[in-house]
C-alpha cells in the first residue's frame, strides 16, 4: 500500500521539514534582506497627509500589512 499524506495536503517534505514551511522560511529570510539592504529614509504620500520615515519601517508596515491580508484572507474561505 502507497503511504498517504495525515495532514491532508498532499505536499512533499525535504528532511522531515514541509515545502510550505520551507517557502515560508525564504520568504522571510529575503525580506530580512531585503529590508537590511534598503536603509535610506522614504516619503510616503496618503491623500493629504505626507510622512516621512526610514525605508526599513516601511518595508516592515507593507510585509506585515500583506502577511496579515494573506491570513485574513485564508481564514475566510470556506
Amino acid at each position: 500500500m502507497a503511504k498517504t499524506s495525515k495532514s491532508g495536503a498532499g505536499g512533499g517534505n525535504v528532511g522531515g521539514v514541509s515545502y510550505r514551511t520551507l517557502c515560508i522560511a525564504a520568504i522571510v529570510v529575503l525580506s530580512v534582506w531585503f529590508v537590511l539592504a534598503n536603509t535610506k529614509s522614504a516619503t510616503i504620500r496618503f491623500w493629504i497627509p505626507t510622512l516621512a520615515a526610514p525605508m526599513w519601517i516601511v518595508l516592515i508596515g507593507a510585509f506585515a500589512a500583506g502577511a496579515l491580508t494573506g491570513w485574513w484572507v485564508k481564514g475566510n474561505r470556506r
